[in-house]
């Protein structure tokens, strides 16, 4: 029997702190503790952050692999900041596969995600552990945006939209360092391998074994006529776009299997939002953050940031369905941490006989991820049209 409900790896981590915070001042009551590699450096983390002086505390370290397995076997669930995954990843995701044990991390590297599924996906749904990628503002409220919107189709039409556009319509706050990491490390592995390259560039990246059909490149500033709004590329749509469709995937092709999905944000109307899509597709969004792994920003500026997105497509008959997912915190620090810790707990209970693999999360979470969301995370679920 497992000692804990869920250990936080990479607690002494900016990102794994806020993770930790949240757990203690949000569920009192969970057998929880944090692990790292050095033991003084989490008692340091733990005094510093006013956590109770009995929070367990577990050395581990992603150079050891038996260190991880022993972690694991203690614990229901693994929540894992530690990135870049390229480089420090799969040995935990290969000991939580080998053991049954849970995973959920906030991978945005595809390399990495299609490395575990060819390598644990089958082992995984033989000892029953559900490893979830991307369960941060990558991809929870884009993935889970797009499942809402069509769930919504379904209800009205009896049949899911074929072609959504993701938009968002605001963002206040900073990506996260290790994101910024995360994208070099993929892009260097990229210019050195153009097989990587190749999969990098393909919507169906994820999606072993289906090819669905020619994607929006989304790669280019224009005006969208739906709207009269100028929209420029979104850096993160290269892997939310590969999520939602290996979404579709797991679950059966709910959305279709010529089902097409673009993801832009908006920059504005006439030649202002013109000039600012044209910027923002010749700039490069990470590079200019100033923020390195293991660093962040204030508690002040985590907590005015937000975001705002939009998802939407038309019926056959063209009457057009509009959905909105809203965040209260900045989307690289404060809401981030809040989805990777709700979607622990996800697995810990209301989803907690789905079925293992190498998974998204509309697949194996469903509503009950939005339940918790707008519950507990200041994140919002709302049909606008």
């Amino acid at each position: 029997m497992a000692d804990f409900d869920i250990i936080i790896y990479g607690a002494t981590g900016f990102t794994g702190r806020l993770v930790a915070e949240y757990i203690h001042n949000t569920y009192p009551d969970l057998a929880w503790a944090i692990a790292g590699r050095s033991g003084a450096k989490l008692a340091q983390v733990r005094d510093e952050m006013g956590l109770p002086a009995d929070t367990p505390l577990v050395e581990a370290d992603a150079s050891d692999p038996a260190s991880l397995d022993a972690m694991v076997a203690r614990t229901k669930c693994v929540i894992t900041t530690v990135g870049p995954y390229l480089l420090y990843g799969e040995p935990l995701v290969a000991a939580c596969a080998a053991s049954g044990t849970d995973y959920v991390d906030l991978s945005g590297e595809p390399p990495f995600m299609w490395d575990m599924i060819e390598k644990y996906d089958a082992k995984a749904k033989e000892t029953g552990a559900r490893i979830v990628h991307s369960c941060g503002f990558d991809s929870i409220p884009f993935d889970m945006g797009v499942w809402f919107l069509q769930q919504e189709a379904m209800k009205r039409f009896g049949a899911p939209l074929k072609d959504v556009k993701g938009r968002v319509r605001g963002m206040k706050g900073t990506f996260s360092g290790g994101t910024a990491a995360s994208g070099k490390e993929t892009m260097k592995l990229a210019m050195g391998d153009p097989d990587v390259m190749k999969k990098l560039v393909s919507s169906f990246a994820l999606t072993p074994g289906f090819e669905g059909p020619k994607q929006p490149y989304g790669n280019k500033p224009y005006e969208d006529a739906d709207f009269g709004i100028w929209v420029a590329p979104f850096v993160m749509a290269s892997i939310n776009t590969k999520n939602v469709h290996r979404s579709n995937l797991l679950m059966g092709h709910p959305y279709g299997t010529d089902f097409t999905y673009e993801e832009m944000m908006f920059t504005g109307k006439g030649e202002k939002g013109e000039a600012i899509a044209n910027g923002i597709a010749k700039s490069d969004p990470m590079a200019d953050s100033g923020v390195k792994p293991g660093e962040g920003p204030s508690k002040e500026e985590r907590e005015n940031g937000s975001y705002d997105l939009m998802f939407t497509g038309t019926s056959e008959t063209g009457e057009r369905v509009i959905v909105g997912v809203k965040g209260d915190r900045d989307p690289g620090y404060g809401s981030t941490s809040k989805m990777l810790t709700e979607a622990a707990m996800c697995l810990l209970n209301e989803v907690a006989d789905a079925p293992g693999g190498v998974l998204t999360s509309a697949p194996v979470f469903g509503q009950a991820i939005i339940d918790r969301l707008q519950n507990s995370a200041g994140i919002t679920f709302t049909v606008e049209a």
